[in-house]
């Protein structure tokens, strides 16, 4: 018998499949991961895309702002940071005059601890960090409208001569694939615009969908949003399934992403030759530490180009949440959508109807793939928060297996992603 293994907080979840089950693991294309990290940001900084470097992009009494990802994103900012602050020192710029502003969209402030690290104790010590404050307007600039959309940037990076942001190209439920200007035009965003980009208008649209970058009105929001905000440079990374870089550009924000999205495509996209009956995706640590972040798993495999799981079938996640829902108020306003309304199908009418606050948006995916398949958290430590929001809490694999052998019998086709923020199955029939 064949045994398999997920990601469970910082460790491994083994388990067997049940007699009858038919077992498929799909991960990504293996890359070889970059032999000498530091090197290679160097090198990028040194020769960006359709940029000069950041030495002579910067000047002396220019203020420059970098905005980081927060702690749910795997980004090794740790690696990214100095070598961008050295560039910036070589380019004689002050220390008083650089701000490191963590990107945290609608999740909670980041702490001191966090902080470090993500950018290690030293820059801490010595730069100005801040947390965006998405619910403060007088810490934000109104940057116009775009399809609708109210547009806002934390006054830091507006006021900046030069706007840096750092960022992972990963598929991404809304923008298709996220990095580029994502880490400025939503982690550096005012609510306004987290709820209009976030909104049933956007996630019903078929073309809002991972993978998708042509076409796609939230990629097209972002992209706007950024740039009014003078966003001039990234440094972005493409990671493997054990979050190792294999591969690092800087630049222009527009062409840098554009070819870090060729690239990812080529490592995240795998076929699969059919829908399947159940489909196990991990999630691993840090995404897993919540229910609003580990429930991305069953909602990334479901918002696939075609959906991985047949109507009536079931997703499981193991997950630890060992912060229950989330301590944001993002989080805290999806685990009250979700507890509180009667069924899914009131989720979805309601946010239709009349529109969702920031972190709404979660509530409402996770309402159209409840409307359609069923959803088991394995291992979580706020069962009652999985039961609450609609989800079945399961202590074990086996007792989800279990639970699933029941309700659609003991011949069932599993998909096991072990990676499903990073692996993307292409369904092919």
């Amino acid at each position: 018998m064949t045994t398999y293994h997920v990601p469970y907080s910082t460790t491994t979840l083994e388990f067997d499949l049940l007699p009858g089950m038919r077992g498929r693991v799909v991960e990504s294309k293996r890359m070889p991961p970059l032999e000498d990290v530091p090197a290679t940001v160097d090198a990028a900084l040194a020769e960006p895309v359709n940029s000069p470097p950041l030495r002579d992009l910067a000047r002396p009494g220019d203020s420059v702002c970098i905005v980081f990802t927060d702690a749910t994103r795997a980004c090794p900012d740790d690696l990214l940071i100095p070598p961008i602050l050295h560039e910036l020192e070589q380019a004689g710029v002050r220390d008083e005059d650089i701000t490191l502003l963590c990107g945290i969209g609608m999740h909670r402030p980041s702490t001191h601890a966090e902080k470090v690290a993500k950018l290690g104790k030293a820059v801490v010590e010595r730069y100005r960090v801040i947390d965006n404050e998405p619910q403060n307007p007088a810490a934000l600039v109104d940057l116009g409208e775009v399809n609708g959309i109210p547009l806002s940037v934390h006054k830091a990076a507006y006021d900046a001569d030069v706007l840096i942001a750092t960022g992972i190209v990963e598929p991404h439920q809304y923008a298709g694939y996220s990095g580029g200007r994502k880490t400025v035009a939503v982690g550096a965003a005012g609510e306004a615009l987290i709820a209009y980009s976030h909104g049933p208008r956007f996630i019903d649209d078929p073309h809002t969908r991972l993978g998708q970058i042509e076409g796609n009105p939230f990629h097209e929001a972002i992209t706007e949003a950024a740039l009014r905000a003078g966003l001039r440079f990234i440094l972005n990374v493409v990671l493997d399934d054990n979050g190792r870089v294999v591969r690092v550009m800087a630049g222009e924000p527009v062409e840098t992403h554009r070819r870090l999205v060729k690239f990812a495509r080529q490592m995240y996209e795998v076929a699969i030759p059919q829908q399947v009956d159940i489909a196990i995706g991990g999630v691993g640590f840090p995404k897993d530490a919540n229910l609003y972040q580990a429930s991305r798993a069953p909602s990334y495999l479901h918002f696939a180009p075609t959906p991985v799981v047949r109507p009536g079938g079931y997703y499981i996640t193991p997950a630890r949440c060992q912060e229950g829902a989330g301590e944001g108020v993002g989080e805290q306003r999806f685990l009250a959508a979700m507890r509180d309304a009667p069924d899914v199908h009131f989720i979805l009418d309601d946010a239709r109807a009349n529109g969702y606050p920031p972190g709404g948006q979660r509530a409402f995916v996770m309402a159209k793939v409840l409307e359609q398949c069923r959803v088991i958290i394995v291992g979580s430590e706020c069962p009652e928060i999985v039961a609450a929001c609609k989800m079945i809490p399961a202590q074990t694999m086996d007792e989800a297996l279990r639970t699933v052998a029941t309700d659609l019998g003991s011949e069932l086709d599993v998909l096991i992603v072990p990676h499903a923020l990073l692996t993307l199955p292409i369904v092919t029939k």
